[in-house]
Parts: structure tokens; sequence; C-alpha cells
């Protein structure tokens, strides 16, 4: 006899799944104002998705460049690691915006995806409006001052022979700060819009 479950919990894939849909595939009965903003501002975020995912081409030739190298030419290089390790880092932070839209951001949902929609959506707007927008609001201008002084001195990674500069990379913070922000705001006005009709839009 199997000690498998007779049914498969895919509770939390659904979570993510309710977002697959594309941006402006909105219930009806939604408030004009409240779907074109939605929207809008998923679309934003699908497209800056997109175009900053193209990032993933030089990360990639990077580390297949460190890889060959270093194993078939025992010739490593100096500049793989800072690049590589840049390139990621941006990705991070660029791309929390989409990730955000299309929910996968990791949760820890155990309690929260046997709850109502309504239910639900209350407590998200409630963390939103606590926690999240404050939050990003500061990062976004602390990291804004961080990564402005990184271009006016010029900053070299100083943790590596390669000494790249930092200032790019330092401008992806903020970037990332403010694409989670706008995209903060939808999921609050879907948050509102399941507040009053008990579904998800």
């Amino acid at each position: 006899m199997s000690d498998a479950p007779e049914e498969l919990d895919i509770t939390d894939e659904l979570i993510a799944e309710r977002r697959n849909r594309a941006p402006g595939d909105l219930p009806d009965d939604m408030a004009g104002w409240m779907r074109a903003a939605v929207t809008w501002l998923d679309m934003f975020s699908l497209w800056s998705g997109r175009v900053f995912c193209w990032l993933l081409v030089p990360l990639m030739l990077a580390m297949v460049w460190e890889v060959v190298a270093r194993k078939l030419f025992v010739a490593p290089t100096m500049w793989a690691y800072d690049i590589s390790r840049m390139l990621n880092g941006a990705l991070f932070m660029i791309g929390a915006g989409y990730a955000l839209m299309r929910g996968v951001h990791i949760r820890a949902d155990f309690l929260y995806r046997n709850w109502a929609p309504r239910r639900q959506a209350a407590v998200d707007a409630m963390l939103y409006v606590a926690l999240f927008f404050p939050a990003m609001i500061f990062f976004l201008f602390i990291s804004f001052g961080y990564a402005e002084k990184a271009w006016i001195r010029w900053e070299l990674v100083m943790d590596t022979a390669f000494m790249a500069p930092v200032a790019p990379v330092r401008a992806a913070m903020p970037v990332g700060a403010a694409l989670l922000i706008v995209q903060g705001i939808s999921e609050l006005l879907k948050c509102i819009y399941t507040m009053k009709n008990n579904r998800w839009p």
C-alpha cells in the first residue's frame, strides 16, 4: 500500500497560477478607472521584466566563458566573477516588480491560502500600506543616495583584483525599488477590488 496522499495539494501553485493571465484581462465589474490603472501598471511591469531579462545574456556568456577558460585552458579570468555577481544582483533587484506582478515572490502562506479571498485581500492591503510602501519608499531614497555617490566618486569593487566600477549595479537598487512601488500600487488596487467582491481579479 502506498503512503502517497490521494490528492496532491497544489494550493501554493494556484496562488501564483491566478496571475498567469495577460495584463488587462480583468473582470467586467471592475471600475473603469481601476481597470485602466491596473492594466497600465501591470503592462509597465510586464514590459520592464521583458526588457531587463536580456541582462541574462551577458550573465550567461560571462559564466560560460569563465568555466571554459578555467576548466579547459587553466586560464581563469579576473572579470567574470565581478560581472556575473553584479549582473545577478541587478537582475534580482530590477526583476522584483515583474515577479510581484506574476505572484511568484516567496511567501509563507500555510494559513493565508485557506482564507476567503476577502480576508486574504484585507490582510494583503493592510501589509502593503503598513509595511510594503513605507519600506520601499525608504529604500528608494536611501538607495538613490547610495547610487548617486557611487556615480560621483566612480567607486570600484575593492574585493577582487579586477576592481570593476560599482555604479551601474548600484543604480539597479533605486530602479528596482521604484518598479516595486509601481507594481505595489497595482496590487493594492487588486486588493481593494477583492475586498469588495470576495474574488481575485
